[in-house]
């Protein structure tokens, strides 16, 4: 990178669900000449937003068609069934894909979600989102599994969720355009890879780093010094009894 940071925006997007809240505001600490702008995109058009120069990083679900992206792995989502409130699966605190079996399991285009192969009864159509899917749901068509984050993002007071026991997870992931790796996403890496504001890396470019000699260079205290002088008079003094001459008893001449 040869880019210094400008005083410019830096384009975050974030897919739904994902919320980048904490470090946004670690953002703003350190780079205050620099503001971050969210921009939310769908979980689809996440890759072509960094590609067609519409975000420098994006917060996106996994997996995406990789060519020419770099990406930095965060974290995986419990996957979770939602259901209406009075469904027999509020009794229990985790489902299985067995107990799927004989349920209407909905499965929207724009899930996050690869399945080997989908559990219980395929719907005769795809809901065309998730958004979608939930809202038949609570017509009381089928169920949906999706990562927890949308479920309360799609949250309804008539539904809710309970974990699923070997659905497959939702990774999310850090992406930026490999090409485009600039000096203020290098700087939003560090921060969500935890680096300090003082590391090499993560420190602000307009701080002053703390001499790491100053205490080496700092004069020895001044009592030390003149507590060294009486004892070199006193050695002086006791030098001077031992070797003086004794007086004779003969007559002072006048």
């Amino acid at each position: 990178m040869t880019e210094s940071t400008e005083a410019r925006p830096f384009r975050l997007a974030y897919v739904p669900g994902v919320t980048p809240a904490k470090w946004v505001r670690i953002w703003g600490e350190r780079m205050p000449e620099s503001p971050l702008e969210l921009i939310a995109v769908d979980a689809a058009d996440a890759a072509a937003a960094l590609r067609g120069d519409r975000a420098d990083a994006a917060l996106l679900r996994l997996p995406i068609e990789r060519d020419g992206l770099s990406m930095i792995p965060l974290y995986a989502e419990v996957p979770v069934v939602v259901v209406p409130k009075d469904h027999v699966f509020t009794a229990a605190e985790q489902i299985t894909l067995a107990d799927l079996a004989d349920e209407l399991v909905l499965d929207p285009l724009d899930t996050p979600l690869v399945w080997d192969q989908l559990p219980g009864r395929p719907a005769l159509d795809r809901p065309a989102s998730t958004g979608d899917a939930i809202a038949l749901v609570a017509a009381g068509v089928g169920v949906v599994v999706v990562p927890q984050s949308l479920a309360r993002l799609h949250h309804r007071k008539d539904l809710t969720y309970r974990p699923l026991d070997g659905a497959p997870e939702s990774r999310v992931a850090l992406s930026w355009v490999e090409d485009r790796t600039t000096n203020l996403v290098d700087e939003f890496i560090g921060i969500v890879r935890g680096r300090t504001a003082n590391s090499s890396r993560g420190r602000n470019p307009h701080e002053t780093p703390k001499s790491k000699t100053s205490k080496s260079t700092e004069p020895a205290p001044r009592e030390k010094t003149q507590a060294a002088k009486p004892r070199t008079r006193d050695r002086r003094r006791a030098a001077g009894k031992s070797g003086s001459k004794p007086r004779t008893g003969g007559r002072r001449r006048r």
